[in-house]
């Protein structure tokens, strides 16, 4: 298999991730109660220890040679915190104010920012499929937002906000990935990333303040989201950008938006 086919099924197969992971997250916030700031750290820091302990056990070297380098490092504190665990919260806390729909769609404003980036990076003019694709992710965003009335919001402020967040989120994620991505395994990035993430979510959403004792369904619900939603989607996708970018990446893992 060509390495384009492979990023397209993987970075897809990532995107499909989410799309579970979201509806799951919808669920535990509607039915058990649950709030994004109880939830995220918990699911960063469960999915975080299990890479730990398997990068730990396959090999232990490549866990911690990532934190002997000064740029490295800066680079995956900015992907782990300001990307990944940023990301993390601000689109779960999307779906506890509006739904899982609302979620993904303002996440798709990323591919634009990444577009915009790119251009900018790379000196270039976007390409005319280019635009043609961001007008049309706008005028998407548009309609789920307004519904077609400018003059109302379906969606409520507070939401609003913190899509665009986690659009910018993954779009800082998306940037950062190739550079780590060719000196480091996926995996390794992806533990100190959910492990400080976690750290970091959990004080900056003050989770420590919600006193929340989840039932069966309530701990089967995060189990799942730290399987699917964090190891699957996470690690399939940046491995899928590894392979085609991110410009490419984030189109296939929002094609099943």
């Amino acid at each position: 298999m060509s390495k384009n086919a492979k990023g397209a099924l993987l970075t897809t197969m990532g995107g499909m991730c989410w799309g579970l992971s979201g509806s799951m997250g919808q669920y535990l916030f509607t039915v058990q109660g649950m709030d994004a700031r109880w939830l995220t750290p918990i699911r960063l820091f469960l999915a975080g220890v299990i890479l730990f302990f398997y990068r730990l056990f396959q090999n232990r070297a490549s866990l911690f040679d990532i934190l002997k380098h000064k740029r490295s490092l800066l680079l995956l504190a900015c992907y782990g915190l300001l990307g990944v665990a940023f990301c993390q919260l601000t689109y779960f806390m999307t779906i506890q104010y509006s739904n899982a729909g609302v979620g993904t769609i303002m996440q798709d404003l990323s591919p634009i920012m990444i577009l915009v980036m790119s251009c900018i990076l790379g000196m270039r003019r976007p390409k005319w499929t280019e635009i043609l694709s961001l007008i049309l992710a706008l005028v998407g965003v548009y309609l789920i937002v307004t519904h077609g009335d400018p003059k109302t919001l379906s969606v409520s402020p507070r939401a609003l906000i913190l899509g665009v967040l986690s659009a910018v989120g993954v779009t800082v994620y998306n940037m950062i990935a190739p550079s780590l991505t060719k000196d480091y395994p996926v995996t390794v990035l992806q533990a100190w990333s959910f492990l400080a993430g976690g750290i970091f979510v959990g004080i900056l959403g003050r989770g420590y303040e919600i006193h929340y004792v989840p039932n069966a369904m309530g701990i089967f619900g995060i189990l799942f989201v730290v399987a699917v939603g964090n190891l699957l989607a996470f690690t399939s996708y940046i491995k899928g950008v590894q392979y085609i970018g991110p410009g490419k990446g984030i189109l296939y893992g929002f094609s099943t938006s």
